[in-house]
């Protein structure tokens, strides 16, 4: 390490050094504009669903996937946690509205989810497997076209309070 080169030991020195070439002022607004900022919202729906595959026979699909084959399926009590990110807007200091947040949530995936059959009920699963893995899928392709001003971050679903996904489309 060169002992006459500059080091940088924060973020603010780094946008000194490079946005100002070595000024010693850093506007505030920096640090309030360029901060990164997530935003969750939960919100809640019950549904049930089967896990079987059709191309299997019933003992091995009770072997794979024990209770949750039941051939008079099963229903779980989901909460849907949505993470959002973005940079606060400086007229309001939020990331996104989270009664807007809320609103989309709702009509887009908990009106369409809410005491409904995963596999019979609801067209955006038709013909998917109805894991809590696919489901959380699902629900980000449901929600992230309408989102504006912020980016979807994470999906987080429990269907139990032992089993949850977290999906981050990627």
């Amino acid at each position: 390490m060169n002992p006459e080169a500059p080091v940088i030991t924060s973020i603010r020195q780094t946008y000194i050094k490079t946005k100002h070439g070595g000024q010693t002022e850093t506007p505030d607004s920096f640090f309030y504009l360029c901060s990164m900022v997530y935003l969750t919202r939960k919100e809640h729906f019950n549904a049930a669903h089967r896990l079987r595959r059709d191309d299997w026979s019933d003992e091995k699909n009770r072997e794979v996937f024990g209770k949750c084959a039941n051939k008079n399926w099963h229903g779980h009590n989901y909460d849907l946690f949505v993470t959002v990110k973005g940079e606060p807007n400086p007229e309001t200091g939020m990331v996104i509205n989270a009664k807007d947040l809320s609103k989309i949530i709702r009509e887009k995936v908990v009106s369409r989810l809410d005491h409904m059959n995963l596999d019979m009920d609801v067209p955006f699963m038709k013909g998917k497997f109805s894991s809590v893995e696919i489901l959380a899928k699902e629900i980000w392709k449901q929600l992230e076209p309408h989102l504006e001003g912020c980016r979807l971050h994470c999906i987080k679903l429990t269907e139990t309070d032992t089993i949850w996904c977290e999906y981050y489309g990627e």
